[in-house]
C-alpha cells in the first residue's frame, strides 16, 4: 500500500491565518532578542499579548513584524514549514 503526503510546507498553506500567526508568535518569542525587537517595533506589551491572543489585530502586527524584516521572516517560514509568502498573505488577511 503506498500513501500519498502533502509535503509539510504544502501541507502548512493551508493553515488559517490566525493559526499561522501564533505558529509565529511562539517562534518569535522563543528568542529573547528577537522577543524584545517584537515588543519594541510593534507597541506590545507581555500584558497586552497575554490579554489579546485571540485578537486578529495582535496576530496581523506579529506577522507585520516579520514581514518587515525579511531575514526573520525567512527563518520563521522555514521554521514553521511554510513560505514567506504564506505568512505575508496571512498578515495581509488578517490586516484587512
Amino acid at each position: 500500500m503506498t500513501i500519498i503526503r502533502e509535503s509539510s510546507k504544502s501541507a502548512a498553506e493551508h493553515r488559517a491565518p490566525e493559526v499561522l500567526a501564533l505558529e509565529a508568535l511562539g517562534w518569535a518569542l522563543a528568542d529573547e532578542r528577537r522577543a524584545e525587537r517584537l515588543l519594541l517595533l510593534t507597541g506590545l506589551t507581555p500584558e497586552r499579548l497575554r490579554h489579546g491572543i485571540e485578537d486578529r489585530g495582535v496576530h496581523a502586527a506579529v506577522l507585520e513584524f516579520l514581514a518587515n524584516h525579511e531575514p526573520d521572516l525567512v527563518l520563521a517560514a522555514d521554521a514553521l514549514c511554510t513560505t514567506p509568502a504564506a505568512l505575508v498573505a496571512a498578515h495581509r488577511e488578517l490586516a484587512a
